[in-house]
């Protein structure tokens, strides 16, 4: 196994929830990364032999062992996220438009957990707009709030944004976020916020309407007993279990996310990823809430 060191990343829209896990003031923490490969940025390893390397240095060794190796980094990502203001009005590509686009083979699919719901009861998701000629005119008066859709959550509901879909997450959510590990997040409008230098962060209003499918609407779903299966990954919620135990063929990503946990000697805070090779045991007793990850076998 790997136990991953967590890392903060502070954003123009983060707040002061997620300092409650790491320990440390900050208003502006958007997300706790629990697992994160990139080249320049991973968590470090705490346990083992790979103890202080980076999962992106080492992920190399081991994924053709799990027929990983069409991937040039770790496949998913896993996260708190704290929305303090709305997110922008924002849209991933699917593969067809990331391949057209950015030239890669996959784009970028993500769930969410609502762990705190959003102070206005909804989310963005969606279009309200019911043809591409309507499409057009509102895309090109600037017309994006008008265009936004809305959907209801509440604290324990999951939703999956298929690619393709307008979504952002809004003021007061903290969710845990499962994401394919892909970098293409394209923007139509940011509330014209502005940074630390008195910036605006860039649009990609072009990118955007190539990657948007208006037909797309995200459904609000509840965990049970089962995993929850996208097309890509799958995720199941994990609570008052004394032991878990990766019984698949395939890695699987153990999230704490309330509650406490030991494993090789080390103190696991919450908002931490293991990573769990197939027949690897946690003892959970003393875990709230935790969620299990992983790439689907029958997609690999």
């Amino acid at each position: 196994m790997l136990i991953l060191e967590r890392i903060v990343h502070n954003t123009i829209w983060g707040g002061p929830k997620i300092s409650q896990y790491t320990g440390v003031e900050g208003n502006t923490i958007g997300h706790l990364y629990s697992l994160y490969c990139r080249k320049g940025i991973s968590n470090v390893i705490l346990n083992g032999t790979c103890k202080g390397k980076c999962l992106n240095d080492v992920f190399p060794s081991f994924k053709a062992d799990f027929n990983l190796s069409q991937y040039e980094f770790f496949p998913l990502t896993l996260a708190l996220t704290e929305a303090c203001q709305n997110l922008s009005i924002q849209v991933h590509p699917n593969d067809e438009a990331a391949n057209k686009l950015e030239h890669r083979a996959r784009g970028k699919r993500e769930s969410w957990y609502f762990i705190e719901a959003p102070q206005s009861g909804t989310i963005i998701n969606g279009c309200t707009c019911s043809n591409e000629t309507e499409e057009q005119l509102m895309i090109h008066k600037g017309q994006f709030m008008e265009m936004a859709d809305t959907l209801p959550v509440k604290v324990g509901d999951y939703v999956f944004v298929e690619p393709g879909t307008l979504h952002a997450i809004t003021a007061g959510s903290l969710v845990f976020e499962i994401e394919e590990g892909a970098d293409f997040t394209y923007r139509f409008y940011d509330y014209d916020r502005v940074d630390e230098h008195g910036n605006k962060r860039e649009l990609h209003i072009a990118k955007a309407t190539s990657a948007l499918d208006i037909k797309l609407k995200s459904k609000v779903m509840t965990y049970g007993q089962d995993e929850i299966k996208e097309k890509t990954y799958s995720t199941k919620l994990i609570k008052g279990i004394e032991q878990y135990v990766n019984k698949s063929n395939t890695l699987e990503c153990f999230t704490l996310v309330i509650g406490t946990l030991n494993s090789e000697g080390i103190q696991v805070p919450a908002g931490s990823t293991i990573i769990l090779w197939p027949g690897e045991i946690l003892e959970t007793h003393q875990v709230e809430l935790a969620f299990v990850s992983k790439m689907r076998e029958d997609y690999l």
